[in-house]
């Protein structure tokens, strides 16, 4: 796992290992949000311990989308915690009505969760939902909008703006091809001229799925 990235103003980003998953945080005066909680209890057990030693803060979370190493980890927040999880309602429905069949993708990585069985294997649906029209979460000195730009990696793909920063989760992918199995490509194209028009609002563009390059790179707007 690599150390705390400084992307912005009380915004830092995350590399875990295992599953290469950027995992945001955002740290205000009264709460901290942390974006994408892992494949896992094991995953995001190490995402919670490295918030720990930046925030002892109430935590929110966000699940960018409905893939498994964006939300398995929701959990291990839970039980500290965390009573706020935030998703587009397409995301939130497809957790609920199909996360489970996810469990067969990560018996290697997470084996308790892949069975059901052990401590925060349950699937925590997400209870605080975005649809079309953006939403702002004040975490007290610092507001964080919740977006939707349409279908594209998902058909529930939540953007999470700061003042300095803009967490895109899949729709942006570093150091892997961009994954199509439930994916609408004409839409997605039209997601990313959106997020492109966006590049003289945010200094930082953050990507959810990691390279071994992400450790070393501070500003990871891809350069035209």
């Amino acid at each position: 796992m690599s150390e705390w990235l400084d992307v912005g103003a009380d915004n830092y980003v995350l590399v875990t290992e295992g599953s290469l998953l950027n995992t945001g945080l955002i740290v205000g005066s009264e709460r901290a949000m942390v974006v994408d909680a892992g494949c896992g209890p094991r995953q995001g057990r190490e995402i919670l311990d490295a918030v720990r030693e930046k925030t002892s803060l109430p935590l929110v979370v966000v699940n960018t989308h409905a893939h498994y190493d964006h939300f398995f980890g929701n959990a291990v927040f839970a039980s500290d915690g965390a009573t706020e999880f935030w998703a587009h309602e397409n995301c939130a429905r497809e957790i609920d009505d199909h996360g489970d069949l996810q469990r067969r993708f990560v018996g290697t990585l997470e084996p308790e969760m892949s069975t059901g069985e052990g401590e925060n294997v349950e699937l925590v649906v997400p209870n605080a939902i975005v649809k079309d029209q953006p939403v702002l979460v004040d975490l007290g000195g610092i507001t964080v909008t919740l977006f939707y730009l349409g279908r594209g990696h998902t058909d529930g793909d939540l953007l999470v703006g700061t003042p300095t920063t803009l967490f895109v989760g899949d729709l942006v992918e570093q150091g892997a091809h961009p994954s199509f199995e439930d994916s609408y490509p004409e839409e997605w194209a039209d997601s990313l001229r959106h997020i492109s028009a966006l590049r003289h609002r945010y200094e930082f563009l953050i990507p959810a799925t990691a390279s071994p390059a992400a450790t070393s790179s501070s500003r990871p707007w891809p350069t035209p």
